[in-house]
């Protein structure tokens, strides 16, 4: 497309150091505009995606993929119908579960939680809480021995370690000589979990299924069956095959439906940043224009003599395209090998500079996440990386042709 004779030019001009020292110091901040944008831009869009894979690896570390319940917050037959489950395509675990609200108290500490009825058997088929015991294990919860692992938030403000007793206290009421009394249950504190997030961590504790059945009075029932499957993203799909198989005794939920609107404004909140990011490379960009306005109108003598020697004004205009698409090409390079190197290595960089500062960016009292993740994405690279060069190139577009209409007689009329 471009001769040897136009590159040459148009490289020279680039770092030519000849009269306007102003117009080369527009350029290099162009050049440097251009690089922090890509650099900052796939570094944020990077820790962004990390923050987003970890909450999803978090949350669906204990939230089943899918959920299937009764309408009526009982479910019977569970036996059959988990042999049932198994069999359909991409469920890789069924587990049951019982799940109710109740208060839990010690000594003259008291809190309302969410108790969650468990096999310990078939619980680690759906979830990952095994692998998040700060004490004990879920293999101590046995059939009537009336144990119970608390969230390690929960028992910080209990002031229980294991060993301890605690008083679960039902909603469900008993007809005693006294009168309406609620029932409670005396359990003994068998682990302590953390899984890294105060929802859980604060108001969640684990009971054993049958001794949840005989505390609230469920029989053979239990609330729902908890599916995990080989593929997450299946999720919807295998939830409305079930929904339909099953029929409206049932209710079926994936985690789309019970957290997706979490991950949408996470995803959201992603494409926003995104956007204004990248409005770091159109201000470089703008820049670029400038510089190179100014360097058609320092170069208009050098145009004029070019063009009574025959040069084309087309090949004029490829020279100020050739200079424009240099510091372009340049800026963004060196900003992706910038931004892919600080994005794989972010996390060693954040702990350096934790401690020149002497405190943690985000505290883990604070924050769900303590630690800043990132995951690079390449496609998302490649997409940064052409984006900024093809608005690299169509910012030279005005001024290249701006240096095409320099008229020779006009130019050299005051030479």
């Amino acid at each position: 497309m471009f001769t040897p004779l136009e590159l040459f030019i148009g490289q020279r001009y680039t770092h030519s150091r000849r009269r306007n020292r102003f117009i080369s110091f527009i350029s290099f901040a162009s050049m440097l505009g251009i690089m922090l944008g890509v650099m900052v831009l796939i570094t944020i869009l990077s820790i962004m995606n990390g923050f987003e894979k970890e909450l999803r690896s978090r949350i669906l570390g204990v939230v089943s993929h899918v959920t299937i319940s009764g309408t009526d917050g009982r479910l019977a037959g569970w036996e059959a119908l988990s042999g049932r489950l198994e069999q359909v395509a991409h469920v890789t675990g069924v587990a049951p579960f019982i799940k109710k609200q109740v208060m839990i108290t010690h000594d003259n500490l008291m809190r309302g939680v969410q108790v969650q009825g468990i096999d310990p058997a078939r619980q680690g088929q759906v979830s990952e809480m095994n692998l998040r015991m700060l004490e004990g294990g879920f293999d101590s919860l046995v059939p009537r021995g009336y144990g119970i692992v608390l969230g390690v938030g929960l028992a910080n403000y209990l002031r229980v370690f294991p060993g301890d007793k605690v008083t679960v206290i039902s909603p469900q009421v008993q007809v005693t000589p006294a009168g309406l009394l609620p029932r409670l249950r005396r359990f003994t504190v068998v682990g302590i979990h953390e899984f890294g997030m105060q929802e859980y961590d604060n108001m969640t504790a684990f009971i054993e299924l049958g001794d949840a059945a005989r505390l609230f009075r469920f029989g053979d029932e239990v609330s729902g069956m908890r599916l995990k499957l080989d593929d997450l993203f299946e999720a919807p799909v295998v939830a409305a095959t079930l929904q339909n198989e099953l029929g409206d005794g049932y209710e079926v939920m994936d985690w789309g439906r019970e957290h997706g609107s979490f991950f949408q404004a996470v995803r959201t909140e992603k494409v926003a940043m995104g956007l204004i990011l990248f409005l770091v490379v159109a201000v470089a960009l703008f820049n670029l224009v400038a510089s190179l306005v100014m360097a058609v109108k320092d170069k208009e003598s050098d145009i004029a003599i070019l063009r009574t020697f025959g040069l084309e004004p087309r090949r004029v205009m490829h020279i100020f395209m050739i200079q424009g698409s240099i510091i372009g090409v340049f800026g963004t390079l060196v900003g992706v090998l910038c931004g892919v190197l600080l994005s794989l290595n972010i996390h060693t960089i954040v702990p350096l500079i934790e401690g020149l500062i002497g405190r943690k960016i985000f505290p883990e009292d604070l924050f769900y996440i303590s630690e800043i993740p990132s995951d690079l994405h390449w496609d998302q690279v490649i997409w940064i990386g052409m984006a900024a060069l093809v608005f690299a190139v169509l910012a030279t577009l005005y001024p290249a042709w701006r240096a095409a209409r320099v008229h020779p007689v006009e130019s050299l009329r005051y030479e």
